[in-house]
């Protein structure tokens, strides 16, 4: 006997004494009286059901059936109860199942879209890498070079942790690269005020450093702290981003306030870059008067 005897709309869960979960089934047309002598033939023993050749249940019969009604009882639970009616309902499968066609989906999201996003990052780092040059000059060109070894240091603590290069991961990164750069750009439009109020290079970019420190530090505590909520409260995806993004503005964090500030400590080292002109800011303008001449007045 197959599943295809059983009448769909007699295989329900009911409750024996309110509250035990048994199994209601019934069979249809000549499967009925089929039931009724079997019922006879095997009293006392067990019925396998199967699905697939793999067995479902095996309830033994304890009693002759005048009809093609019957309940499974057992020690189940009104969820197991369940499970096994809709085994039941589902009837048999006629054939077995052929694989006909196989597809592989890359953990990440699709391998051909992470590189998209890839290619997408770094033309923007591109971008930011010529902004940061043609308007800072040399300390863009520090900047860029802070920002390499950001990408590098970054990358190898994904690399580490592990982080699984996901669309919203990389999003994450990009963003904190764009925190990176504003962490210097903050730097060193202090540097170029200092630089007008005519304080020299050295004490220029000490002033600069302190000045936007403040900023930096608490901007960056308080995205790291909104990625923590995300990674808390969120799933999957946003818990991706929010990994990438501490981990990102981290980073950054510390390339912005060490590696830099020590790429231009070394700078204005040379003599050859001491030049205020590659810092953005024009050479004042000697002085013309003759020292100890009179000063004319109209």
């Amino acid at each position: 006997m197959t599943g295809a005897d059983l009448n769909p709309n007699g295989v329900y869960v009911t409750f024996q004494n309110g509250t035990k979960p048994v199994v209601h089934f019934e069979f249809k047309g000549a499967a009925s009286d089929r039931w009724v002598q079997i019922s006879k033939d095997y009293l006392n023993q067990p019925v396998q059901i199967t699905l697939d050749g793999k067995e479902v249940s095996a309830p033994v019969i304890q009693t002759v059936f005048t009809s093609g009604t019957g309940i499974i009882e057992g020690n189940f639970t009104t969820k197991s109860a369940n499970e096994l009616a809709i085994q039941l309902k589902s009837g048999s499968l006629p054939v077995p199942l052929e694989v006909i066609q196989s597809s592989r989906v890359e953990p990440t999201l699709g391998r051909d879209s992470v590189n998209r996003s890839l290619v997408a990052g770094a033309i923007g780092l591109l971008l930011v890498a010529f902004f940061m040059i043609a308007y800072y000059r040399l300390p863009g060109a520090i900047a860029v070079l802070a920002l390499l070894y950001y990408t590098a240091l970054t990358y190898a603590l994904f690399r580490l942790v592990p982080v699984t290069l996901t669309l919203a991961g990389i999003a994450g990164f990009i963003l904190s690269i764009g925190m990176a750069v504003d962490a210097n750009v903050l730097t060193f439009e202090r540097l170029k005020e200092e630089l007008r109020a005519g304080k020299s290079l050295r004490a220029a970019v000490e002033e600069g450093r302190r000045r936007a420190f403040p900023s930096i530090l608490y901007s960056n505590l308080a995205t790291i702290m909104t990625a923590g909520i995300l990674f808390w409260f969120g799933t999957g995806t946003v818990k991706g981003f929010a990994l990438t993004l501490a981990i990102g503005v981290g980073v950054s964090f510390f390339t912005a306030v060490i590696v830099t500030q020590m790429l231009l400590h070394a700078a204005i080292e040379a003599s050859s870059l001491r030049r205020r002109r590659l810092y953005g800011v024009e050479e004042k303008a000697p002085d013309s008067r003759v020292a100890g001449a009179p000063v004319a007045a109209v």
